[in-house]
């Protein structure tokens, strides 16, 4: 397996490598040359695995023989062993043909755990095996970064900072990055957007001398092994609801295009999925592009749904790469008229095109409350507010309501509460392990968004000279 960039001028890489490199030297986004293929007899094999087994399954063609099997048994085996249910992504059902797939047991309760905790070991296998260390620098809207916290911190070969909007991420969001100790974690507050942090990691990987001094690498769903272990849950719900001997539509809130992007994957590789249905909340590019065939950037809107709270989604490159035929000098155009012009049309056909694969809706404040009040109320089932826009949008726009549809839920509604307890009247308590968390004394870094003053903080913490 050969992984190439969506802008056609970095060289071919394997697995191991993508993993390393995160963000392509053109500035691309790396992608496989070819998507496995899953027959439907492959697809019911998957029947009765465990979430680790299937993981395996999935994964591994995609590897290439750069973890061995037995390797990614074991790595896939431990991200998932102390996640809190033991289906690891229970679905439960709110109505007729609408299911919601918990993607929140994990120890930050959050549905980058799924991704994260197999990267964080995916690192240490291949660096281990190198004798190498690397820094990951990545930019969070509020889930990333606790979840990359958690799986990297106290490793030996791995160093992390982590920028977030500051004051733009709940407390719990917060806190999860800020109470961590560990001396190889860094979690920087910018004064700014997520899309300034998001534009200021970019940068870091573009500058090549600040990128080789450090050896800069990505947990963002830049890093394409984000997207393969997200992939492996579409599979899951499928099968357990009949695939591939019945279509499954999915309903996916989402800002940065990653999560469903997953879903294209797996429906790529042969998985039979009906329709993809984006959500999102006031800050609506995707759902705008969908209407219109125009990708045009707005002002961030803070929400009670944060960690959608952005108007230039990185892994929307992806699809573009795809939408051209696979022509990375089209798209690295078109990628950068859209940066320099703030909008990019792509035509009538590439439109109609992109139309026939996902549906966009838009959830604003009212409703979202409303939806998390209501589902509480007629099924006692407590949603947090970024899969209560999933839920809204799954029943807007599905176009069969015979066929199964499943919302992805996110996040747990504790990370959130008090927007949860506004609409729903109840206030959700967090697990456990993690009830003293408003207890932990804070770490935090409050940084202007400015490119060079990061990176001689990031220099600084890590012993590096500046370069002359």
């Amino acid at each position: 397996m050969r992984y190439i960039s969506t802008r056609g001028r970095a060289p071919e890489l394997g697995f191991d490598d993508v993993l390393l490199t995160g963000l392509a030297r053109d500035g691309g986004l790396y992608l496989p040359q070819s998507w496995p293929q899953f027959s439907a007899d492959d697809i019911r094999a998957l029947r009765g695995l465990s979430y680790p087994e299937l993981a395996s399954r999935v994964i591994g063609p995609f590897t290439g023989g750069c973890i061995e099997p037995a390797a990614l048994s074991t790595i896939l085996t431990e991200s998932y062993r102390d996640f809190g249910h033991k289906a690891v992504a229970p679905l439960q059902q709110l109505e007729p043909a609408l299911w919601v797939m918990e993607l929140f047991h994990g120890p930050t309760l959050a549905f980058k755990d799924f991704a994260i905790q197999f990267l964080g070991r995916a690192f240490d296998h291949v660096l281990t095996k190198r004798g190498e260390r690397v820094t990951i620098v990545g930019a969070t809207s509020g889930d990333t970064g606790p979840a990359a916290i958690e799986a990297c911190r106290d490793r030996d070969a791995v160093d992390i900072f982590f920028l977030y909007p500051h004051n733009r991420v709940s407390e719990v969001q917060r806190r999860q990055m800020t109470t961590v100790t560990s001396k190889n974690v860094h979690a920087l507050a910018v004064e700014g957007t997520f899309d300034d942090c998001q534009d200021i990691v970019k940068a870091m990987f573009n500058d090549e001398t600040f990128r080789d001094d450090v050896r800069l690498s990505a947990a963002n769903s830049i890093n394409w092994a984000r997207i393969v272990a997200q992939i492996v849950y579409y599979f899951h719900a499928a099968v357990s609801l009949g695939a591939p001997d019945r279509a499954v539509s999915f309903a996916v809130p989402t800002g940065n295009f990653g999560n469903i992007y997953a879903g294209y994957a797996a429906r790529a590789m042969g998985l039979p999925i009906s329709q993809f249905i984006i959500g999102s909340n006031v800050n609506d590019i995707l759902p705008r592009f969908f209407d219109s065939g125009a990708l045009t950037t707005g002002t961030v809107t803070p929400t009670i749904s944060p960690s959608i709270d952005i108007q230039v989604s990185s892994n929307f490159e992806r699809f573009l790469f795809e939408l051209y035929g696979r022509d990375g000098r089209a798209t690295e155009a078109a990628v950068t008229e859209f940066r320099e012009k703030g909008t990019l049309s792509v035509g009538s056909n590439l439109w109609h095109r992109a139309q026939d694969t996902f549906d966009g809706y838009r959830t604003d404040e009212a409703e979202t409350k409303a939806v998390i009040g209501d589902t509480y109320r007629n099924s006692n089932y407590l949603l947090d507010p970024h899969s209560a826009i999933g839920v809204a949008s799954a029943r807007a726009r599905r176009k069969d309501s015979t066929t199964p549809v499943v919302v992805l839920a996110t996040a747990h509604p504790a990370k959130f509460p008090d927007a949860v307890k506004e609409a729903s009247g109840v206030y959700p308590e967090l697990p456990p392990a993690l009830a003293d968390l408003r207890e932990r004394p804070e770490r935090i870094e409050v940084l202007p968004n400015n490119l060079q003053v990061i990176q001689k903080y990031v220099r600084a913490q890590l012993g590096i000279a500046e370069a002359a």
